[in-house]
Formats: structure tokens, C-alpha cells, sequence
């Protein structure tokens, strides 16, 4: 088969849709199809245009896998009016440049969000005359309303008409976890949903990577280092994290690094440098290739939510699980029956700082239930998220369906 791939998000950035697609990329090749990707340039979560791209069309060969990209107004805003012609500006260039440098192929699958993309993955579907997927990381605009971003009226209309529009249209609509799919088969019975769980390669992410001289440098006085390492927005609710750190400062024992950028970084570091903490680090974000080894040499991994969100589960979960970690999820729904079910940390509900700092002292004192808690998370991802066994199992239905 020829897939080609259509998202916003794609390597050399890092973050989890990059990740997952890059992946499922590799693994089609390795089992002899061929992969197409049109993306923008790469701007995440920077909001800047990574050196060496920019302009309005370029192409490229990232592992094996044909990479096309097109314009993109990078920002990192959470302002409506640059946040929205960030998402549309790839929307209108993915179709002029899909138009005339997509190749046919067997399938196309759109990424979501942006929901906005389905736009663009519709309509190059039905120029190419190819089979539509549509892949669901988050449910939006659900998430959106959650969060406060939208509110009711027209612009939520507008969106609830879309995402039912590119549901109906999609021969297939993938989803990232199980209450994803459960609402889209609630909502929509006749549409053909597919379980594509997200997940982790847990040869990249083990316990084995971890660094002494990795720790020593983040932490060169051998505290227990709590770590947060991901996107800096809005949904994380990162606030969380630095308030408990307030409310820890006369702990010794343990430290808090935040890595990554986003859109609420710069306040985030202000909000630490007005309360004077002494006990966080903010480091910037780290490559892929490092990433795994970063994690392993923590201690305790922080995995937050700034509300529940319907069907989200962070896949830096099943990272940190991976690695071995002991988990501090601030979550309820999916992905708290996961850290709850197979015994991997302790979930505390968004927005309950008393429980948060009980947490938080409880894994920094006590080294035993860490590394029980991390061996129970390495052995539940490696049976249950192994990105391996997601792929294979996925690549056969396709080769099956299509």
C-alpha cells in the first residue's frame, strides 16, 4: 500500500502525534508500503521556524518516509485570532500544495487536532480519489469547551458541524483511547470506528538509560527529582506544579524540573521567580534522542491535567511508565483507571493541591514504593502499550480493510 499521512505536527519537532506518526511511518515501510507525509514546517512548541526551513513548499526524506511541507504562520499564542490563522494558514497551503504534489495513494490519514485539518484531508481525499482516515488524538471541540477556550455559540456550532461532518465522511475514524471511541460510537453509531491506542516504544524508553552524570548535572546534590517534561499549555494546568513546589520549599529532599516550551512557559517562570523558589528548574526542551534518557534519570514522573478531559491520556504517560518510573498523575477518567489498575502511581484529581503534596511527599520519601511502582508501570506498558504490537496490529487491518 501507498499511506499517505496528512498532520500538522511531524518530525524533526518533538511531542506526541509527532512521535506516534513518525512510528506508525516507520513501521509501514518496514513491512514493505510506502508512506507520504505533508506537513508544515516545523515550528513546535517554539512558535519560531526550526533553521534550514521556511518559505512555502519543501520537501525531504526523514527515515525512509517521503516528507512534504508547506507554509505555516508559526505561533505560539493562545490568542484566538493568531492561534486560528496558525491552524488555517496550513489548511489553505496543505490544499494547494496537496493539491499538486500529493501522490495517489491507498489511504490518507488526517491527524486531529487541528480539527480544522479536516478541512484540507477531505477535500484531498476526494481529488486523489483515495480512502479517508480520520485519526482522533483529542476530542475537540470538546476538549476546547472543557478548557474554557470556546464558549457556546456560533464558533462552537461551526466546530460541532465540522467534527460531525468529518465523521461522517471518514471511512474509518481511529482514536486514541477507549472513551475516545465510545463517545464517537455514542454520538455517531453508523460511523466505522478502530481503537489505535496510543502507546510507547519500550526499547527506546527504559529504565537502562539512566545517566549519573545526566542527574548530576540537572541535580548535582542527589535530591529526589520530580520531573514534567512536555508541552507548556494550557490543558497541562502546570500552575499545579508550582504551587506544590511553594508549598514544599522546606522539603531538602526533593527538587521539581520542568522541561519543554510552550505557550504558558514565560509565566510559569514568572510566577517561580515571584514566589522565589528555590526548588525548580525550568530546562529547555530536549531532543528525542535524549529524551529517554532524561526521564530515566529522574525519580518520580509528573503527568498533569488541568481538568478532566474526555478520553486524554497523555502519552508522556506511557513514556514515564516505560522508563520505570513511579507516577504522579493529576487526572481522573482513562487515564487514571490506567495508573490505578495496574498499580503504576498515585492519581490525584486536577485541582486538589492537599492530595497533590501528600503525593509528592510520600514517593520522595520513600525510595521501596518507588521502584515497586515503577516496576509495576515497566511491566503494564511492555504488556499492554507496546507501540510494536499497536503498529503491527494495525498495519494487518489496514493490509486486511484497504
Amino acid at each position: 500500500m501507498h499511506i499517505c499521512i496528512l498532520t500538522q505536527y511531524y518530525l524533526p519537532e518533538i511531542g506526541a502525534p509527532q512521535a506516534r506518526l513518525s512510528e506508525l511511518a516507520n513501521y509501514f515501510i518496514k513491512n514493505g508500503h510506502k508512506v507520504t507525509v505533508l506537513t508544515a514546517m516545523p515550528n513546535y512548541p517554539t512558535g519560531k521556524v526550526f533553521p534550514d526551513y521556511g518559505g512555502l513548499y519543501k520537501t525531504e526524506n526523514i527515515d525512509g518516509v517521503e516528507v512534504i511541507r508547506g507554509y505555516i504562520f508559526p505561533s505560539k499564542s493562545i490568542k484566538m485570532i493568531p492561534r486560528l490563522w496558525n491552524y488555517f494558514s496550513f489548511v489553505i497551503s496543505s490544499i494547494i500544495i496537496g493539491l499538486f504534489k500529493l501522490p495517489k495513494c491507498d489511504a490518507l490519514i488526517t491527524e486531529s487536532p487541528p480539527l480544522f485539518l479536516g478541512i484540507s484531508g477531505y477535500i484531498l481525499s476526494r481529488i486523489k480519489n483515495t480512502k479517508w482516515i480520520f485519526n482522533v488524538s483529542d476530542l475537540w471541540p470538546e476538549s476546547a469547551v472543557q478548557l474554557g477556550i470556546v464558549g457556546k455559540g456560533l464558533s462552537l456550532n461551526l466546530a460541532l458541524a465540522l467534527e460531525k461532518f468529518c465523521y461522517k465522511k471518514a471511512r474509518l475514524i481511529t482514536g486514541q483511547s477507549r472513551e475516545i471511541i465510545g463517545d464517537i460510537d455514542q454520538r455517531f453509531p453508523n460511523v466505522k470506528t478502530y481503537r489505535l491506542s496510543n502507546g510507547v516504544n519500550v526499547d527506546l524508553f527504559s529504565p537502562d538509560n539512566r545517566s549519573t552524570s545526566i542527574r548530576q548535572k540537572i541535580e548535582p546534590n542527589g535530591k529526589c527529582i520530580a520531573i514534567y517534561a512536555g508541552l507548556h499549555g494550557v490543558a497541562q494546568g502546570l500552575d499545579q506544579i508550582i504551587d506544590a513546589a511553594d508549598q514544599l520549599q522546606d522539603i531538602d529532599g526533593l527538587t521539581f524540573v520542568l522541561v519543554g516550551d510552550g505557550p504558558e512557559k514565560e509565566q510559569l517562570v514568572q510566577k517561580s521567580n515571584e514566589l522565589k523558589l528555590g526548588n525548580i528548574s525550568f530546562l529547555d526542551p530536549y531532543t528525542r534522542k535524549d529524551m529517554p534518557t532524561l526521564l530515566a534519570s529522574a525519580d518520580i514522573a509528573l503527568v498533569p491535567l488541568k481538568k478532566s478531559l474526555l478520553g486524554a491520556v497523555p502519552s508522556k504517560l506511557y513514556e514515564a511508565m516505560s522508563t520505570g518510573l513511579p507516577i504522579i498523575l493529576i487526572a481522573e477518567g482513562e487515564a487514571a483507571n490506567i495508573v490505578t489498575k495496574t498499580q503504576a502511581g498515585i492519581v490525584v484529581k486536577p485541582g486538589n493541591g492537599k492530595a497533590l503534596i501528600n503525593a509528592l511527599q510520600q514517593l520522595s520519601n520513600d525510595p521501596s514504593l518507588r521502584k515497586q511502582l515503577g516496576e509495576n508501570a515497566r511491566k503494564a506498558v511492555k504488556e499492554h502499550y507496546n507501540r510494536d504490537t499497536i503498529n503491527t496490529n494495525f498495519v494487518q487491518y489496514l493490509e486486511k480493510e484497504f
